[in-house]
């Protein structure tokens, strides 16, 4: 029976992209500005399957990696969640979402304060830890739900538990959602950002969730899903495709438990697609510029990848990828436009090099073929390329 895993490290970049000045991330290179800056990156795993052989990876060496390897390039142009995770699954944004550097318009604010029976304060780009500390005892003493936005597409809502019970929150961001559908806002994703905590020591929990748009066009997921092949969702997949091709889920909430779920999902899961999201090197260190929380995140993902590669079987796949780049060593704390990594290994699996691939959705192309579905209408399948027989 077939089975592919694939993994998404939320931001692990590699190498600023041919029009990434376009948005200010001309010296963007995840993986290997953290080397540079921290002095040493220990993936030895990833190393041996092929990560730094990959073109211009900045990592150590490896001689005779054991897998497959190269680089994509993002279509869509953008550099968020929403669109990396789309175009892998073979679905290319034609036109982006909006982005809000001056903040949100008034009728926007103005027509959401009415929906959830709250003022708003906030509404400006912020990095999410830092507008906590500057408006959360505001937010305490008015009981004002803090809005915020990036350089990304999104529409953050943060409120003290305490406060605004995380329930309370998820309904106030599922406003927020309706009425940017409604409206024609093109916001990519609304996310819920609960935070705990006393005054001067504000800290985010685990308690995120996101609203994100649904596709605009089937993906690979519904392919798969429509044709009986499972398609199982680890960490934040399910709120990333609206449960669109999702056939089941487990909402973990980070590296620790999403790398629990997904070996739980090996070892129960025995045809289909194990599709997981990775989300703290995005979220706790990334956005942070926490470069030395960023490299130990990494580290630790390696040390946990001899468990994953221990349950594979003979036909399995396993693809770890990632999103897009979010430079924790930039002045920054957006994501980046990068290139994003793909190592691919299991007992079928030929190593060798499939160099720059021109579109994320390369990645969708190859597992729907490889489920031997109709060809996928963009992306070009390396299936060819990588399996060393065909397997029945």
């Amino acid at each position: 029976m077939k089975r592919i895993c694939l993994i998404v490290l939320d931001s692990v970049g590699i190498g600023a992209l041919p029009d990434a000045a376009k948005f200010g991330d001309e010296d963007a290179h995840t993986l290997g500005n953290i080397l540079k800056k921290r002095g040493s990156l220990e993936l030895p795993h990833l190393y041996s399957l092929g990560l730094s052989s990959i073109e211009d990876s900045r990592l150590p060496e490896f001689k005779a990696p054991q897998g497959a390897y190269g680089r994509l390039m993002e279509q869509s142009f953008a550099k968020d969640t929403t669109s990396g995770h789309w175009e892998i699954c073979g679905l290319i944004l034609k036109e982006a979402f909006r982005t809000y550097p001056e903040g949100f318009p008034k009728d926007l604010t103005e027509e959401l304060e009415r929906k959830i029976g709250r003022k708003i304060i906030g509404n400006k780009v912020a990095s999410g830890t830092e507008i906590i500390k500057e408006l959360g005892d505001e937010h305490v003493t008015s009981k004002s739900p803090i809005i915020y936005t990036s350089a990304d597409s999104v529409l953050q809502v943060a409120a003290h538990e305490d406060i605004i019970p995380v329930e309370e929150l998820y309904e106030i961001c599922q406003k927020a959602y309706q009425l940017s559908a409604e409206k024609g806002y093109n916001i990519g994703r609304i996310i819920a950002r609960p935070f705990s905590g006393k005054s001067g020591a504000y800290k985010r929990t685990e308690n995120r969730r996101d609203f994100a748009v649904a596709p605009t066009e089937d993906t690979i997921l519904d392919a798969l899903s429509n044709n009986g092949i499972a398609v199982h969702g680890v960490g934040k997949i399910e709120d990333i495709f609206s449960n669109k091709g999702i056939t089941s889920s487990n909402h973990s909430t980070n590296n620790a438990a999403g790398i629990d779920a997904t070996i739980q999902a090996l070892k129960t899961q025995d045809a289909g697609l194990i599709f997981t999201n990775l989300v703290d090197f995005d979220m706790l260190y990334g956005h942070r510029n926490d470069v030395e929380g960023y490299g130990k995140a990494l580290e630790y993902f390696d040390s946990r990848l001899p468990e994953i590669l221990e349950l594979l079987k003979e036909e399995d796949i396993l693809m770890i990828t990632a999103d897009h780049g979010c430079d924790p060593t930039t002045p920054s704390t957006d994501h980046s436009r990068e290139y994003i990594p793909l190592v691919i290994y299991g007992k079928n699996i030929k190593p060798g090099d499939l160099g720059t691939r021109e579109t994320f959705a390369d990645i969708g192309a190859t597992i729907v073929d490889y489920f031997d579905l109709s060809p996928w209408k963009c992306g070009n399948t390396f299936l060819n390329k990588i399996l060393r027989s065909v397997i029945f």
